[in-house]
């Protein structure tokens, strides 16, 4: 492909206040001549030697020079001197190369075509390669650790060694390696391009230098680099991927023609990334040749190219860029003052510390370092360069270079910073973003000092970029000031430096504290999740309480306020009070325990209501609505003092506002009365003489829950219970018969919504009283029956009548007053005995008070129990009256059944009698036997329950039922004995019952 130098990249506008990121710390002056031979074409740094840093300078002229500098200097902000140790005669051509081989500590230096091996402190004699001509670039082979790579063992094997013998060895005494063998533990790999051939060579510590493989190259190779087995190199027309092993070439892509700079590959070891030059751009690939991200656009074509950490270095003529890898952006310019004279070179560590960079001008050498990253932040705050103060602060802090507890003060310095720039909402995300800000530190801008909690507030922790807390209306004055004189200034034509946006629209006063208490509320509330001691959490809610005043933010007051808290009241008493926000102060005092002032403000709530939301009703056309919020306001206060008195085993306090709570909601009262939440139940006795005795209902509540969920068994309260009731329903029966009458008398009117009310009431409340009267033995009956007495209450009165044991009164109102003949004749059985149905019966016929005989319930009463009933006492009975139609069919049923009786009996009579003439022949050899029949008796056929039923016994003792005694004949028993057939002579035998 193709690569255009104006294509796409990663590149920013630079930063309008751009940072000090590198700083010069130490220099080198040559001689001073203006003599080119003695300028500096090439550098290389080693930090091996340390604490020494060692840098050497190849001259024009053909000079190595070594210079030495302190390691420990590089964090010292004076300038030193680079100290030259000693130099040595390379070459008589220029020095166009240095590297630094560490594995064998020797430098491989490129002049005029051939290759040096030079010692790093040039006490050994420089070795020349003379068998290898027309070098034109060299390039160490480099590990990235990424991925597996071959070894000098499989190059060998490779590529051969077939020019062996023409390199030979720099050994003294001139004897080489048998075989041609390298030192694998102790050798070094570079590639070196001669005219066309790319030729990788071996060489260790004893000196062997062997050609492990020769490959066909691309003409006129201007750079190179070779990471793990991928070679890449360049040319004027592209860039070209070499595989070591295999040889194969593969072209990454072509330069534009013309191209206005050579082609250059620069290894970024941070990354291992390989940055390839088209003109001004710099193109970012991996060690296998693909793309990775976007591209660096340079302000031109570079000289030379370094790497320092995140940073690319660049310099062109007297100038020097600093540019971020990630971002692209051009972060720092440095001018080398280097009069025009094009002759610039650049040198970064070449293990890859990324700690300085040096450059060289003329005869003069600079080393710059890195300024530390804390004073980086500090100059880009300054400068309120606020977005690059925080990407580096997270930049470093991901590469492990800035701790978590760094970034988060940097985080909180930020926020100071943009809070008194009056951006309070991202002030606000900094300051939760750090871990390390301490909740405390926002009281002085919420409270004046000094205050409860001022010593709780952290002193001198910052930079000092940010003036001392103050209280936010403080701020936001100095701010606003602030402000017009940036505008003032700005139409002098000086720039302040202040965020556009408010010299265009200055902001309101109004509106920017709205936004700073909001704010500051989103802050306490989220360190309200934080684990912090019991001071400042006190200070936290209690402050928090204040600003949700300021900006009247009621909701929020009485959820925190009725929530688990850590305010102090003491504070917030006055303000509260003269606020008018009783209920949050009535919700503080509760979640304080303070039940009595809390109460004490509900009640008074409760009682006030009306006056308070008639005066905030005005505005509310429909005058329905201000009685709706009224009718809701008294409810929720005693709502709420009800969920207090629930829980409060104080008697006193309990029944001191048991008065007003039952005036607004009867059922609230109630509630409190049986509440089980609390731990001491109150006295009976005092409760019901707290109550008000109309408030009836209350009354009948609480002893009903006396009764039926606390198992009282006292008499008293059962008999006022039951007395509370009977009153209820004879209240509401008159009331009902009352309004019944009326309606009787009003003609046309249909409207029956009262009277269906008062039935539905009636019905319950005279359920609850039967329920009660058949349930309970511990009331006074006849107390109740003295109440309802005169009332029409005949099914209550019945079960009073049957506990006294009045069964005539029982009889008598079941079945005239309430006409229920199944219920009567129920209570006739319960009673047992046949006269009770004979008094029924004569009940039936023969009513007082006027009353017609009742011949259906008479005739019913007949057939239904009629085998219980003399028919001569009911033929006696009946009235002359009685249609004979009604009483002639079950009539004839009792005597039909009589007539059935005499028959059944006749029959035994005569088989008893046949049996004695059987048994009279054998009481001369037996004695007579006695045999007893009674009700449980079992029939041995159908094995049924003998009772009342006529029976039969065969002469083999086996007694069955009439029934089975047709089905199974006279002469053969159940045992299948026949007796015709088998006589049994007997001695007789007597049944008796």
């Amino acid at each position: 492909m193709v690569v255009n130098s104006k294509s796409t990249s990663m590149a920013k506008p630079d930063p309008p206040n751009s940072t000090t990121v590198i700083e010069p710390f130490a220099h080198f002056k040559g001689p001073s001549t203006s003599s080119p031979s003695s300028f500096i074409k090439s550098l290389a740094i080693s930090s091996l030697s340390d604490p020494q840093t060692l840098i050497y300078a190849g001259t024009v002229s053909g000079n190595l020079l070594l210079l030495s500098l302190d390691s420990n200097q590089i964090s010292d902000s004076k300038l030193k001197n680079v100290k030259l140790i000693k130099y040595v005669k390379v070459s008589t051509a220029p020095i166009d190369s240095i590297h630094v081989i560490e594995e064998v500590k020797r430098l491989l230096v490129v002049s005029d075509g051939f290759l040096y091996f030079v010692d790093f402190n040039f006490v050994e004699a420089v070795k020349k390669l003379s068998s290898l001509k027309g070098v034109s670039v060299v390039g160490k082979r480099v590990m990235s650790g990424e991925r597996e790579c071959s070894d000098l063992e499989e190059l060998e094997r490779s590529g051969g060694s077939r020019l062996l013998r023409k390199l030979g060895n720099f050994r003294s005494n001139g004897g080489g390696k048998e075989g041609g063998v390298l030192d694998v533990e102790r050798s070094c790999v570079f590639a070196v391009v001669c005219g066309k051939v790319l030729m990788l060579i071996g060489y260790d510590s004893s000196e062997s230098v062997v050609v492990l493989k020769e490959m066909q190259c691309v003409e006129m190779v201007k750079t190179i680099v070779w990471v793990d087995d991928c070679i890449v190199v360049g040319n004027f027309s592209g860039y070209y991927l070499y595989s070591c092993v295999s040889g194969k070439c593969d072209l990454l892509f072509t330069l534009p023609d013309p191209i206005s700079s050579p082609p250059r590959i620069k290894l970024l070891r941070k990354e291992w990334k390989l940055l390839l030059l088209v003109d001004n751009v710099g193109v970012l690939v991996d060690s296998q040749g693909q793309p990775v991200g976007g591209s660096l656009v340079f302000r031109y074509a570079p000289d030379s190219v370094g790497e320092m950490g995140r940073y690319v270095v660049v310099i062109k003529n007297d100038e020097m860029d600093l540019y971020h890898k990630r971002s692209g952006c051009r972060m720092q310019t440095i001018s080398l003052g280097g009069e025009g004279i094009p002759p610039v070179v650049i040198a970064d560590d070449d293990d890859g510390s990324s700690e300085l960079v040096a450059t060289a001008i003329h005869s003069k050498v600079v080393c710059y370092s890195k300024v530390p990253s804390e004073e980086q932040i500090k100059d880009l705050l300054r400068k309120k360069n606020y977005k690059e103060a925080i990407s580096l602060a997270e930049e470093l802090q991901g590469e492990g270079e800035m701790t978590n507890e760094m970034l988060s003060f940097v985080q909180a310095q930020l926020g100071f910073l943009l809070l008194f720039d009056l951006h309070f909402e991202e002030a606000i995300d900094h300051f939760l973003l750090s871990d390390t800000m301490h909740p405390s530190e926002v009281f002085p801008f919420i409270m004046r000092e000094p205050n409860r909690w001022s010593l709780l507030v952290p002193r001198n922790r910052y930079w000092g970029l940010h003036p001392p807390p103050t209280v936010l209306e403080n701020v936001i004055d100095d701010g606003l000031m602030a402000i017009q004189r940036a505008i003032f200034l700005k139409k002098a034509g000086v720039e302040s430096g202040l965020d556009d946006k408010f010299l265009l629209n200055p902001p309101n006063r109004s509106d920017l504290l709205e936004l700073a208490i909001r704010n500051m509320i989103r802050f306490l509330q989220e360190s309200r999740r934080k684990d912090t001691n019991p001071s400042v959490r006190e200070g936290m809610d209690t402050l928090l309480m204040y600003l949700y005043r300021a900006v009247n933010c009621v909701d929020e007051m009485e959820r925190l306020a009725s929530s688990e808290n850590s305010c102090v009241v003491e504070e917030l008493e006055t303000l509260l009070n003269d606020s008018g926000q009783l209920r949050t102060l009535a919700f503080l005092y509760a979640s304080k325990g303070m039940s009595s002032k809390a109460l004490a403000i509900w009640r008074i709530l409760a009682r006030n209501y009306s006056s308070e939301y008639q005066r905030e009703s005005t505005e509310i056309n429909d005058p329905h609505d201000a009685t709706g919020l009224v009718v809701s306001g008294k409810h929720a206060a005693a709502i709420e003092a009800c969920s207090i008195l629930e829980e409060l085993s104080d008697q006193d306090l309990v029944l001191q506002h048991l008065g007003w709570l039952a005036d607004t909601d009867q059922q609230l009262a109630v509630k409190v009365l049986t509440s089980d939440k609390r731990t001491d139940q109150l006295s009976p006795e005092e409760v019901i003489a707290a109550i008000d005795p109309k408030k009836v209902e209350i009354l009948q509540s609480y002893l009903q829950w006396l009764i039926e969920d606390q198992d009282s068994e006292d008499t008293q309260f059962h008999t006022s219970y039951a007395l509370l009731l009977a009153k209820s329903a004879v209240e509401t029966s008159n009331a009902q018969r009352a309004l019944q009458n009326s309606k009787a008398e009003s003609i046309g009117e249909t409207d029956t919504t009262d009277s269906g009310s008062l039935s539905i009431l009636q019905s319950s409340v005279r359920e609850r009283l039967q329920i009660f009267l058949q349930s309970s033995d511990l009331y006074d009956p006849e107390e109740v029956l003295d109440l309802i007495e005169g009332s029409e209450l005949w099914l209550e009165k019945a079960i009073l009548y049957r506990k006294l044991g009045q069964e005539t009164l029982v009889l008598h109102i079941l079945a005239l007053k309430l006409e229920d003949s199944e219920a009567a004749e129920q209570y006739c059985a319960e009673i047992g005995r046949p006269d009770a149905y004979m008094q029924l019966l004569d009940m039936y016929l023969h009513p007082n008070d006027g009353k017609e005989p009742m011949f259906r319930a008479a005739v019913r009463l007949l057939h239904n129990h009629g085998d219980s009933l003399d028919p001569m006492q009911v033929l006696e009975r009946l009235s002359p009256d009685m249609p004979l139609q009604l009483a002639s069919e079950t009539i004839l049923r009792m005597l039909r059944a009589r007539i059935h009786h005499h028959n059944q009996g006749q029959i035994v009579h005569n088989l008893s009698h046949a049996v004695d003439v059987d048994a009279s022949l054998a009481r001369l050899e037996e004695r007579s036997r006695h045999v007893q029949i009674t009700e449980e008796t079992l029939c041995d056929s159908c094995h049924s329950r003998l009772g009342t039923k006529l029976f039969a016994m065969y002469p083999d003792d086996t007694v069955v039922c009439y029934k089975c005694f047709r089905r199974q004949g006279e002469s053969t028993s159940v045992t299948g004995q026949n007796f015709r057939q088998d006589i049994i002579f007997k001695s007789g035998w007597l049944v008796t019952r």
